[in-house]
């Protein structure tokens, strides 16, 4: 996997998982030793270019990648390196449909996001943003997505059910097949889009599950980052 969100800003999925491997060993004393081999903090922060001040969350996958091809001739010799599509890229434009409204958003059988495909028409067809990645990659720049924190309302009302990814089937637990409302805190809903996300109860093995399912396609997208102004629970 490449990448993963924790609250604010970006992370890669490798400091995701070297977090929760040595996380432990960062409260003791650092040996002489480690001290000499511990790799340098970058000395910029990550540079690139994110859709929402130019476009809201209207843009479309044609202007998006003009400004990714922009950013990749003009901008990519100074450092810049991230083209990020920022929030609602998975909310159909049409008539009705604004920041906070309800039952427009494009989700899987799994209650997922996925791209608007009459925005985005490479994601027909289950690609997701695979395509999209591949022509940012293409041009030396590494592609980032916007997520929200939890499961989206419109899932929770499907109560659609939840991916076990190691098996490939609906996740099943004690008898019985979890589903959005099994995990879904509508008490804990995003203050300022409440029709969008809520949190998911990570107490669960099945709302682990469902996390588990949403960034692993993410990863199979070809997404380097991730830019998330919410919070996302992994683990309580």
């Amino acid at each position: 996997m490449k990448m993963l969100v924790l609250g604010m800003g970006f992370f890669p999925f490798s400091f995701f998982f070297f977090f929760l491997l040595f996380a432990p060993s960062l409260c003791r004393v650092p040996s002489e030793t480690h001290l000499r081999t511990e790799p340098e903090h970058a000395s910029t922060p990550p540079r690139g270019w994110n859709s929402y001040d130019s476009f809201c969350w209207t843009i479309s996958e044609e202007e998006f990648l003009q400004n990714a091809e922009i950013i990749s001739n003009r901008l990519k010799p100074h450092g810049y390196e991230y083209v990020v599509v920022d929030y609602l890229w998975y909310r159909r434009k049409v008539p009705g449909a604004y920041t906070d409204s309800l039952g427009f958003d494009v989700i899987d059988e799994w209650g997922r996001p996925i791209p608007d495909p009459g925005r985005w028409p490479s994601s027909k067809g289950g690609k997701g943003f695979s395509e999209v990645a591949k022509k940012v990659h293409s041009m030396g720049l590494k592609f980032g997505i916007h997520v929200m924190r939890g499961i989206s309302l419109q899932a929770f009302n499907a109560n659609t059910p939840i991916l076990d990814t190691v098996k490939g089937s609906a996740y099943v637990e004690s008898g019985r097949q979890w589903r959005a409302k099994d995990i879904g805190l509508q008490e804990r809903a995003c203050a300022w889009m409440s029709h969008g996300f809520m949190s998911v109860n990570t107490k669960l093995e099945a709302g682990r599950a469902f996390l588990r399912s949403l960034y692993l396609q993410y990863a199979e997208w070809g997404v380097d980052f991730g830019n998330d102004n919410t919070y996302v629970e992994v683990f309580a």
